[in-house]
């Protein structure tokens, strides 16, 4: 038996496999940073204009502000994607199916910076 698929499947499955590119290119690394460069010249106002609001921080008795910011979520779930599509007779059919699962364990990659009573960064993290 030979199948044969339809131009409109095909273009559904090309748009599909574009979007799933996408989304594998949004997940691509970022660049490292060299926190030790940054020590004495980094302000606190930097570092929230550039990742945004800490999602801790905590003021030491001798003014210095220790911050940290979730850099990335590990929950240990996943997501995935299937495609499939037949025919029988003249009639051809396809669909798609996603699933995520959520799961516990896993450990977030979190940030931490030290700023100073002035606001500069004193120490990266370790």
């Amino acid at each position: 038996m030979k199948t044969q698929l339809s131009l409109k499947t095909i273009g559904f499955l090309w748009v599909v496999a574009a979007l799933f590119g996408l989304l594998l290119a949004g997940c691509s690394t970022t660049k490292k940073v060299d926190w030790n460069s940054r020590v004495d010249s980094y302000t606190y106002d930097q570092a929230v204009a550039e990742m945004g609001p800490p999602d801790k921080q905590a003021k030491l008795s001798d003014g210095a502000t220790v911050a940290e910011w979730i850099t990335h979520r590990s929950g240990g779930g996943g997501m995935s994607i299937g495609i499939g599509g037949g025919s029988y007779g003249r009639h051809s059919g396809m669909g798609v199916g996603v699933s995520q699962s959520v799961g516990s364990g896993g450990s977030d990659r979190v940030l931490r910076l030290v700023f100073g009573p002035d606001g500069k960064l004193t120490s990266g993290p370790k």
